[in-house]
């Protein structure tokens, strides 16, 4: 038996998820959001925030703060629980968690995705101990030390740019022959000094005996292996969606992330997906906002 109903129940405090369930609440609706993590989804690991669309609010941890904030004045309830199903309740849909089950009349997948790991021997076991994937929260531990970055994208050259404050020496990694980074970015890692890119390079095992000592690398050329020594690693390859609770018949791509038609609905009616679970999403924090705007806007209308 469901112990609660909502008009909405939104999935995920990320910056979508918490702007959708401040929209939604703010309209007089009935809200809850759901998250089994801390609030504010990968946004809170960045400490200064790229065209910010909230004026006063640098860094990610103070925009998700803030719209906390917002959302337990304007009568959100948090409920910190791991969503686990949906299903199709009479006229209404069911939110199963882990230990429990909740009512609502349209539902908000915002859950998010999470930085893809390379699956390589080491990454696991140096996992907190040299292996990070938050560069602004940990770089300050590799004062003065080299450490490895891989990827080639905007989030891989963003990182090495901020390790490159702290750290004596950045290698990044890059299996390709040219970035796929904004021109900004690329242009930042070619002047920085403390950056060396290798080109054509994959990470293939981290080695060490208490941390991180070595990453042994083979260039995907001429098949060459060599090793770098290092103190840390971080890996920027990419999201993966979370998106495993939703039911088979919401339709999602090869990548695993949710398919919407125009009004960001689902194939399961009465269920919307917005930000980095959505298939289309563009990564930027503005477009982020906008979709749980666009959302919000499908699912209140389906409840007139």
């Amino acid at each position: 038996m469901a112990e609660k109903s909502y008009d909405l129940i939104v999935i995920g405090e990320g910056i979508t998820g918490l702007t959708a369930a401040n929209l939604a609440a703010r309209k007089g609706r009935s809200v809850a959001s759901c998250e089994a993590e801390l609030f504010g989804g990968l946004v809170i690991n960045i400490n200064e925030l790229e065209g910010s669309p909230a004026a006063g609010h640098a860094s990610g941890v103070e925009l998700a703060s803030s719209l906390m904030q917002e959302n337990a004045e304007a009568g959100v309830q948090s409920i910190n629980e791991r969503v686990v199903g949906i299903t199709v309740d009479g006229i209404a849909l069911q939110v199963r968690t882990e230990g429990a089950a909740y009512l609502a009349r349209a539902v908000i997948a915002a859950s998010g995705a999470r930085l893809k790991r390379l699956g390589i021997p080491g990454e696991a076991e140096f996992d907190h101990r040299g292996v990070s994937q938050c560069a602004d929260c940990d770089g300050p531990m590799f004062k003065d030390e080299e450490v490895v970055v891989v990827g080639g994208g905007d989030s891989a050259l963003q990182e090495a740019l901020v390790l490159a404050r702290f750290c004596r020496k950045v290698h990044l990694l890059h299996r390709g022959p040219n970035f796929r980074a904004r021109r900004h970015l690329v242009d930042q890692v070619s002047a920085s000094d403390r950056i060396a890119v290798h080109w054509s390079t994959v990470a293939e095992e981290i080695t060490g005996r208490q941390g991180v000592e070595k990453v042994r690398v083979r260039n995907a050329a001429d098949g060459t292996q060599s090793e770098i020594p290092c103190a840390g690693f971080f890996a920027y390859v990419g999201l993966a969606p979370n998106s495993e609770f939703l039911p088979a018949s919401i339709a999602r791509d090869a990548n695993g992330a949710v398919v919407t038609d125009g009004s960001l609905q689902t194939a399961l009616a009465g269920v919307w997906a917005a930000g980095a679970v959505r298939a289309g999403y563009s990564g930027l924090l503005t477009d982020a906002i906008k979709e749980a705007e666009t959302a919000v806007a499908g699912a209140l209308t389906g409840l007139k």
